[in-house]
């Protein structure tokens, strides 16, 4: 089992858990597992037409799935899946 690591911006849509247990293979799987789990999460993930949305980075271990497979990436037995959404501001 893998685990998906939940910033603190979104643990109040996680019930405060600082990471998720994940039987997922990939890393869309993943997402997409949590966010079934945790409907209030969705959209912050995701955009209407159900894409990744484009300011949320994904590392398995310590790799960004964008030098990797992008959400179709593997996830093996005891990986974490950190979940880190851009900040910006001004």
């Amino acid at each position: 089992m893998s685990n998906i690591r939940v910033p603190t911006a979104l643990r109040a849509y996680t019930e405060g858990q600082i990471e998720v247990p994940t039987k997922a293979t990939t890393v869309g799987g993943a997402l997409q597992e949590l966010a079934d789990r945790y409907p209030g999460l969705a959209p912050h993930l995701f955009g209407s037409e159900g894409q990744l949305r484009p300011y949320v980075n994904l590392f398995v271990n310590d790799q960004d799935v964008r030098t990797l497979a992008g959400v179709q990436t593997p996830l093996a037995e005891g990986d974490k899946l950190m979940i880190l959404p851009s900040v910006a501001g001004g």
